[in-house]
């Protein structure tokens, strides 16, 4: 197992202007390298403002191809939706031109719909260049939530599948995912979080113990690429 490597920054303007520049040198790197970079992205309002600044550089956007790390199953227009989010931020100016696939099909379930977005999925240059996730304080990442309905089929270390559906417990709305295999598959995977208590998160799930309980240690015990954590209190 490869630790992962911790970038930590005074406050959280530091952090993300840190979080821009890594983001823009891995599209940079991707795209002299292969000629694309691929990135999936995750909601959340913590990557808000390294979007907005993203959106502005001066990058070859058309060689940029962007989508999800999860998405609520809700209309792509929904205020609640990532694909919307991503829209308003990231896909502004000249970053507008970057080619993005997002989750949100016309099937009536998320289950109904991995197949085909399984299949749009394909169509991107893989492995990812990077895939920027959140945490949140009950461990999950991505839409990977402990005890949802499908979370032990979309940990499969072992799965072909690039996403899954999810049900959170507690009725809330159901979620597409990246499946555990596609996301730690990853060129670069890096985690964003801010504030003392999901750091204290953070810390327990570095230490070993079921990955179920804490999906995000599926990330943080990865034998190949270590994730990187960017944090600032």
């Amino acid at each position: 197992m490869r630790a992962p490597i911790e970038h930590v920054y005074p406050d959280r303007a530091k952090l993300e202007a840190a979080l821009v520049a890594a983001i823009e040198a891995t599209l940079l790197a991707a795209i002299a390298a292969r000629g694309v970079a691929c990135i999936a992205l995750s909601g959340g309002s913590s990557p808000i403002s390294v979007y907005k600044a993203l959106s502005q550089r001066d990058l070859p956007w058309s060689q940029v191809q962007l989508t999800l790390t999860d998405e609520r199953w809700v209309d792509a227009k929904d205020p609640a939706s990532n694909e919307a989010m991503i829209r308003a931020t990231l896909l502004q100016g000249p970053a507008a031109k970057a080619r993005f696939t997002g989750f949100k099909t016309r099937a009536d379930t998320p289950k109904q719909a991995e197949v085909q977005i399984d299949a749009a999925l394909a169509t991107l240059a893989q492995p990812f260049d990077l895939v920027l996730l959140g945490m949140g304080e009950d461990a999950h990442t991505a839409s990977l939530f402990p005890g949802s309905e499908g979370l032990e089929a979309a940990m499969d270390p072992l799965g072909t599948a690039r996403v899954r559906a999810v049900q959170p417990i507690g009725g809330t709305v159901a979620r597409l995912s990246l499946s555990l295999p596609v996301l730690r598959s990853a060129r670069r995977i890096i985690l964003l979080i801010t504030g003392a208590r999901k750091w204290a998160v953070y810390q327990k799930a570095c230490q070993a113990g079921p990955v179920l309980e804490a999906p995000i240690r599926g990330l943080l015990h990865n034998g190949a690429v270590p994730t990187e954590v960017f944090w600032a209190p």
